[in-house]
């Protein structure tokens, strides 16, 4: 049995600690984000992971700053053998020398491919037909430790952020506790990353999310996919920020500039630089989400109207 101190923030984490607390490991402690205000009332809240150990009466620490002494010294007296990283900040090389096996990270990826921030969006947004999971030993240098363990798995046409993430981290569980099995039993094998093929996935920033229709169908497609539901692509529609959630890719021989809606009857079809695409789920500005259909019985357009100004 492993003392294991667990690490995240998102939901997508969830199922890893979920899964580790009904293994023979035992979770001494849990690290989390601080209380952050969110919704319309900005009420403070704990983070999913932070919520799951209250209920479970784990104990939660929420450090202000990893390098706080008070935060070292809490680590310390948990006696851990192991920290799990799942979703969470780059550490300190001090808190990684603490347990006796250091720390290990579930990354969304086949490393070294897609290291940084954002490997599910990423493999999406390029159109990947495959990607993966893989632990990895945490070193200095962000997402360049070796590798415990590697799954690859199919992207699915229909994917998004979400799904994607979803069963990327159910299965990346999975591998957690399977390493943890693996280090306890002394049968771990770490092999180290080939640089020579590393790429990169860097966190999405606010400007990355308006539509360039001038870009392929397809390419818009597939950052629709990456970046949905959540933060969601979006173009300008009357002034007003259309958030586009699903879409198809329509192969589409057009003379028409790129932006121009060609279709707003049975269809919300937008020319794009190659091809068109069409709108399946949409947001517009001070409503809630719905289909393009809805959208489109309440918003009168007319086809030749420009989308993005």
């Amino acid at each position: 049995m492993l003392r294991v101190v667990f690490m995240g923030n998102p939901d997508l984490a969830l199922p890893t600690i979920k899964l580790i607390q009904s293994s023979n490991h035992r979770i001494v402690g849990v690290v989390s984000n601080n209380l952050k205000p969110l919704g319309r009332g900005r009420k403070l809240q704990k983070t999913a992971v932070g919520e799951y150990a209250e209920e479970q009466n784990l104990k939660l620490i929420m450090p202000k700053s990893l390098n706080d002494e008070n935060f070292l010294v809490s680590i310390k007296k948990l006696r851990p053998d192991i920290f799990v990283i799942v979703a969470y900040k780059i550490l300190p090389a001090r808190i990684i020398k603490i347990p006796k096996y250091g720390a290990i990270n579930l990354h969304a990826s086949l490393l070294p491919k897609y290291r940084g921030a954002a490997p599910i969006q990423w493999a999406l947004m390029n159109g990947d037909k495959k990607t993966g999971v893989t632990i990895f030993q945490i070193s200095k240098q962000v997402d360049t430790g070796d590798i415990l363990l590697r799954k690859e798995m199919e992207i699915k046409p229909q994917d998004d952020y979400l799904s994607l993430g979803r069963r990327l981290c159910e299965m990346g569980s999975e591998m957690v506790v399977d390493t943890l099995n693996h280090i306890n039993n002394n049968q771990i094998k770490a092999i180290p990353q080939d640089s020579l093929l590393a790429t990169s996935a860097p966190k999405i920033s606010k400007d990355m999310l308006l539509i360039n229709w001038t870009w392929s169908a397809k390419k818009i497609h597939n950052w629709i996919r990456g970046l949905s539901p959540y933060p969601g692509m979006y173009t300008i529609i009357r002034n007003k920020r259309l958030r586009i959630f699903r879409s198809e890719i329509k192969n589409k021989r057009l003379k028409s500039k790129p932006g121009t809606i060609i279709d707003c009857s049975s269809d919300f079809l937008i020319a794009t630089g190659k091809g068109a695409i069409s709108i399946l789920d949409l947001q517009i500005e001070g409503k809630t989400k719905m289909s393009a259909k809805l959208f489109l019985r309440g918003f009168n357009l007319c086809e030749g109207h420009l989308v993005g100004k």
